[in-house]
């Protein structure tokens, strides 16, 4: 398995993933599957943005997994945080996979000069929990019932990893 940066033609296995995630887990709080076409433009917008869209590839070269970040939130002052996703087909969980990704994924963003990494998780999912943790990622915060999905409520936790070590921001001047 190796880590490499998604292209065109890992838009149908990027789907199923996330269709699968949609479909059966609480990973992604949406209810409705999405087209291929609808994950072509939404890796287009990602890498036009300047933001890694990665998958883990078995020895065939098929996406088993991706994982990205993208802004936090869309005001200036949040510019040097991102929040990321990270998705492993179903029958290839627990195998590293989601490490791997996360791992790269880190660097990346200590590469585009971002100073917090944000993860937005299911409460419940204990198992992302405890990758993050040994990642170390801390947890910040416990939003109770803020989602739904299956009839249920849904806690979202919020976990960070500071990137660096940095002081004072560097300023910035609006013209």
């Amino acid at each position: 398995m190796r880590v490499r940066d998604a292209q065109p033609k890992d838009v149908d296995a990027i789907t199923a993933i996330y269709n699968d995630a949609v479909e059966h887990s609480t990973a992604i709080w949406n209810d409705e599957t999405v087209d291929s076409a609808d994950r072509a433009a939404w890796l287009e917008q990602r890498q036009s943005s300047g933001y890694p869209v990665l998958v883990a590839a078995d020895d065939a070269d098929e996406a088993t997994a991706y994982a990205t970040f993208g802004d936090w939130r869309a005001f200036d002052g949040y510019r040097r945080t991102v929040e990321h996703s990270v998705y492993v087909r179903s029958d290839r969980r627990r195998n590293g996979a989601g490490r791997m990704l996360m791992l790269e994924l880190i660097e990346r963003a200590r590469r585009l000069d971002k100073h917090v990494m944000v993860a937005g998780i299911d409460a419940a999912n204990e198992g992302s929990i405890r990758l993050h943790e040994s990642l170390g990622f801390t947890m910040v915060g416990r939003l109770p019932e803020v989602g739904t999905k299956f009839g249920r409520w849904l806690d979202l936790a919020f976990m960070q990893l500071m990137l660096d070590e940095r002081g004072a921001p560097a300023r910035t001047t609006s013209a």
